[in-house]
C-alpha cells in the first residue's frame, strides 16, 4: 500500500483551519505512510489501486492523515521524526516543553492521538486479521 496518499492540501487546510505549509504534499505523503504502517493488520475494501472504498475508511484515513500532519507541524517535526527528539517546541501561542519519549521501538510510528481516535472510531484499530 506503499505510495498511497490519503488526503490533499485542502483538507489538510480544512483541518488546521489554516493554510497548507509549501510542502504539504510531501507531508502528506509521509503522514499517510504512517498511517499505513499503523494499519498494517487493519482489513478494509479496497479498489485495483489499493484505496480504500467505503466513504467512512476513506474519511477516517484523511482525518487521520491530516491529524499526523497537524501534529508533526506543532511538534516542529518534518516528517522524519528527528525533530520528536528536543525539549521544547513553540509555534506561534503554542508551546511545547519537555523531553520527548521516541517510539516504543525503532521503526515504531509516533501516531498523532487525534489520528488514533480516528482510525479507532472507525473500527480500523486495532487490526486483527481473522
Amino acid at each position: 500500500m506503499a505510495g498511497h496518499v490519503y488526503a490533499t492540501p485542502e483538507q489538510l487546510t480544512a483541518w488546521t483551519g489554516q493554510p497548507a505549509p509549501p510542502d504539504a504534499e510531501r507531508l502528506l505523503a509521509r503522514a499517510s505512510e504512517d498511517i499505513d504502517d499503523a494499519l498494517l493488520t487493519a482489513v478494509y475494501a479496497t479498489n485495483s489501486a489499493g484505496m480504500p472504498t467505503d466513504p467512512a475508511v476513506v474519511t477516517a484515513l484523511a482525518d487521520a492523515v491530516c491529524a499526523q500532519v497537524e501534529y508533526q507541524l506543532a511538534t516542529s517535526d518534518d516528517g522524519t521524526g528527528a525533530a520528536g527528539r528536543w525539549d521544547s517546541v513553540s509555534i506561534g501561542p503554542v508551546s511545547l516543553s519537555g523531553r520527548k519519549d521516541a517510539p516504543a521501538a525503532a521503526g515504531d510510528v509516533d501516531l498523532a492521538p487525534r489520528a488514533h481516535r480516528a482510525l479507532n472510531r472507525a473500527g480500523l484499530l486495532p487490526g486483527v486479521i481473522w
